[in-house]
């Protein structure tokens, strides 16, 4: 039998390549809302983040996230993640 491939995508903090269920998938949609998506398949431009809050800061120190999404990323939406990664933790 054949093994099956995990997906890999890049965290946009620590900038290292990890499987696609270890990171957190913001996404844009064609709105521009900007939401969390935990399950991977809403549609709309992502980005990826560890579930580890230096990777996050790190990101939004940066404006990574921002650059990534082509949009201007909240107070609110950054309280969020870093609650939805404590929950992870």
């Amino acid at each position: 039998m054949k093994v099956k491939k995990l997906p890999q995508r890049m965290c946009t903090g620590c900038m290292e390549m990890k499987p696609k269920k270890e990171l957190i998938r913001i996404v844009r949609s064609k709105e521009g809302e900007i939401t969390i998506d935990l399950v991977g398949k809403k549609p709309g431009r992502g980005a990826y983040i560890c579930k580890n809050e230096e990777c996050l800061t790190k990101a939004f120190k940066t404006k990574r996230l921002e650059k990534n999404l082509e949009a201007k990323i909240s107070d609110e939406l950054y309280n969020k993640l870093k609650e939805e990664i404590n929950i992870a933790e």
